[in-house]
């Protein structure tokens, strides 16, 4: 393993250590509020000074033209609070294996993925007592860092909007369109789009569940189709700086991977 992954994965364990170890050590109103484990960002933000680690292992399998494909990967967010309402994010797919196998082909590749920096900015909170949602909005740029089997082409913009409501019995509901740009393995340059909805539903204090519908990339076939995804899932809070997740995903469309799931730890300091 390159000496930056050994450092990467270091760095990741002696981060959730001491989450791992301690209590609440914030108050009820202050507790964690992930981005995962669905695809629709949440609206909130870490607040200022504050630290959060949201990373997980995650399977994807794929069945087409006689090719089957498994790839596992390590999503990683890192978010950090410049203030209240704004935060620094460092996002990556971390280290990936693909194994590709069929009738002619049997191969395995291995490496990191792209790392992309981005901003969010909370906008305003949700209010249940009058509908409105909280909303916020994610500028991300992806850099072709990763190992060659896995490097994107170039920077790679993206935007997206988030609007979060908070509904009776403890319901909620969130909408993220958004944009990127991206590049084909040509060189082209084109736009492709993003689309989700999710429903969530709080079980316990600690406990919630969600569903979702989530279009990840719609884009000319040319440029890798339409990527669109059921998901549902668990998060459940162990203690307010600590969440434990897991969730599945079903392909709708030829285009999206078969079948996928993760299981994620995130922490707040």
């Amino acid at each position: 393993m390159p000496v930056t992954s050994r450092i990467f994965s270091l760095t990741l364990v002696l981060g959730l250590l001491p989450a791992l170890l301690a209590g609440p050590a914030h108050a009820a109103e202050d507790a964690i509020v992930t981005d995962r484990p669905d695809f629709v960002e949440s609206s909130n933000v870490v607040g200022k000074g504050r630290f959060q680690i949201e990373t997980s292992i995650a399977f994807e399998t794929d069945r087409a033209d006689g090719i089957k494909t498994r790839t596992r990967n390590t999503p990683t967010l890192l978010r950090f609070g410049v203030s209240d309402n704004l935060e620094l994010r460092l996002e990556t797919d971390g280290a990936q294996q693909l194994r590709t196998s069929g009738a002619d082909t049997n191969s395995s590749q291995r490496g990191w993925t792209d790392l992309a920096i981005g901003l969010k900015w909370h906008q305003r909170d949700a209010d249940s007592a009058t509908g409105q949602p909280g909303l916020a909005w994610l500028i991300h740029l992806d850099v072709d860092s990763g190992a060659a089997d896995f490097r994107g082409q170039g920077l790679r913009p993206s935007v997206r909007f988030v609007a979060e409501w908070e509904l009776p019995h403890g319901w909620s509901a969130g909408l993220m369109p958004g944009l990127y740009v991206d590049r084909s393995t040509e060189g082209r340059r084109f736009i492709g789009g993003i689309l989700a909805g999710v429903i969530g539903k709080s079980l316990t204090d600690e406990l919630r569940a969600f569903v979702e519908i989530s279009a990840q990339q719609l884009a000319s076939a040319r440029d890798g189709g339409q990527v669109i995804t059921l998901d549902a899932g668990l998060a459940y809070m162990i203690n307010p700086s600590l969440q434990l997740d897991l969730a599945v995903a079903h392909g709708l469309n030829k285009a999206s991977p078969d079948f996928g799931w993760t299981l994620g730890l995130s922490a707040k300091f």
